[in-house]
């Protein structure tokens, strides 16, 4: 329970982001919770409002309940595992790079949904991140924060944002989802979990759905297991093939994918790694033509700087910048980066290496011929584009990574994906230097 014991949450509560999607105009309606009359008004998150304490254990089969409840949607058919699907590391089922739902089910999302899994980790947003283990005097930049924006600063914040989004559960305010608890075939749980009284309060039962949630999300069993091959390799409890460790020596090689530079492969003080540093980037992928939402040519997902994120609108530094996402269980995504336009995991790493050395590959053509590099980003915002290693070619330069290597990365990737038991003895230690983060 991480979370639960670290952050105290002072968070406003009226989230009211209006966004221009396309020709839709969206009041993306935000938790309304009663400011009187409550012992949960206006009280620290945290804070024990309730009647009982329940346990860990309780909250989290409670969230458990509620997270594959889709009776909990305005439509009554959307669960949060319709989009997160525990079979699927808590990611999409389908191919599809958005999803639909909205209280008539027809309504596309603008996003490509991520994984919840191996987010426990994760700090709440700030413009200014220092690695505690690292050079404490450079300043990485913006990092943390939840969804691919970083908007979300905890857990049970993240887990409300879809139960409000008119394209998400498309519920009117708290009042509605506390009903549908009340009358749901779990309600007796909750009481014996929180009080019987707990129902008189509707701010207080709100904290109580949104805590069982972040509880249920930070179940280690389900949502960090640390059970791939390369867990058990770190462990020294499984050996990588030839192909899985030339993989990895090119993920970690600055000279060829530079992958651990944002997606961190190493263990660190006994901590088995994350495969994110939680930071943002704009990698300038190519426009998904496949969002409905982007039919509208003035249409643009700026990530930090909006549309869904409305704070930082005025840093045009950011614009572009979507959350680096953990590579953990990778393999099993069916879309990938912020707007799914890629469809598999060999294209998504061949993306890195050809992005720039022959973007004639990814791109598509303006009505003039020329290549209309970089299409999902208004000319403006060119600048905030990463061009740091693979990234830092030209037009006809040798890429960084050949076909082996990618089939190579591919094959590493696949030793991240959780549910491996190992078949083998386990092998002799590793010689000097060859386990990253070994600290020899």
């Amino acid at each position: 329970m991480s979370s639960l014991g670290k952050w105290l949450s002072n968070m406003s509560l009226l989230i009211r982001p209006l966004l221009s999607v396309g020709l839709l105009v969206i009041a993306s309606m935000g938790v309304a919770l009663p400011q009187d009359g409550g012992p949960a008004a206006g009280a620290p998150f945290y804070a024990n409002t309730a009647e009982k304490i329940p346990s860990a254990a309780v909250l989290t089969a409670l969230g458990r309940e509620l997270f594959a409840d889709p009776a909990l949607s305005a439509s009554g058919k959307i669960a949060c595992a319709g989009c997160h699907d525990p079979k699927h590391a808590f990611g999409p089922a389908n191919d599809s790079p958005v999803q639909r739902a909205g209280r008539n089910g027809r309504l596309s999302g603008v996003r490509a949904v991520p994984s919840l899994k191996y987010a426990q980790n994760i700090p709440p947003f700030t413009e200014h991140f220092v690695d505690d283990e690292g050079d404490d005097s450079v300043d990485q930049g913006p990092a943390g924060g939840r969804t691919w924006d970083g908007r979300a600063a905890s857990l049970h914040e993240q887990a409300r944002l879809p139960l409000f989004s008119p394209l998400e559960m498309a519920n009117t305010d708290a009042d509605a989802v506390v009903r549908k608890v009340r009358q749901g075939r779990y309600a007796a749980q909750f009481r014996a979990a929180f009080g019987a009284a707990i129902f008189d309060d509707a701010a207080a039962a709100f904290k109580g759905i949104s805590m069982a949630l972040e509880a249920y999300q930070q179940s280690s069993a389900e949502f960090y297991p640390y059970s791939s091959k390369y867990d058990a390799y770190l462990r020294r409890e499984a050996a990588l093939s030839e192909q899985e460790l030339r993989g990895l020596a090119a993920f970690i090689d600055p000279g060829k994918g530079n992958c651990a530079r944002c997606h961190p492969a190493a263990a660190r003080n006994g901590a088995l790694p994350q495969f994110t540093d939680f930071g943002f980037a704009a990698i300038g992928v190519p426009r998904n033509r496949r969002i409905p939402v982007n039919a509208d040519p003035h249409y643009f997902d700026l990530g930090l700087c909006g549309p869904l994120r409305t704070d930082l609108r005025s840093r045009l530094e950011y614009c572009g910048m979507f959350r680096t996402p953990t590579l953990r269980n990778v393999a099993l995504r069916p879309v990938f980066f912020h707007n799914g336009v890629m469809h598999s995991l060999r294209d998504a790493v061949r993306f890195y290496a050809e992005r720039d050395t022959q973007p004639q590959k990814w791109y598509p053509r303006g009505g003039d011929g020329s290549l209309a590099k970089f299409d999902d980003l208004p000319a403006a915002y060119l600048a905030n584009v990463d061009r740091q290693a693979p990234f830092d070619r030209q037009a006809g330069d040798v890429s960084a990574l050949s076909d082996a290597d990618i089939d190579d990365i591919v094959a590493f990737l696949r030793t991240l994906t959780d549910g491996y038991l190992a078949t083998v003895p386990t092998p002799p230690p590793a010689p000097s230097g060859s386990v990253p983060g070994s600290g020899r």
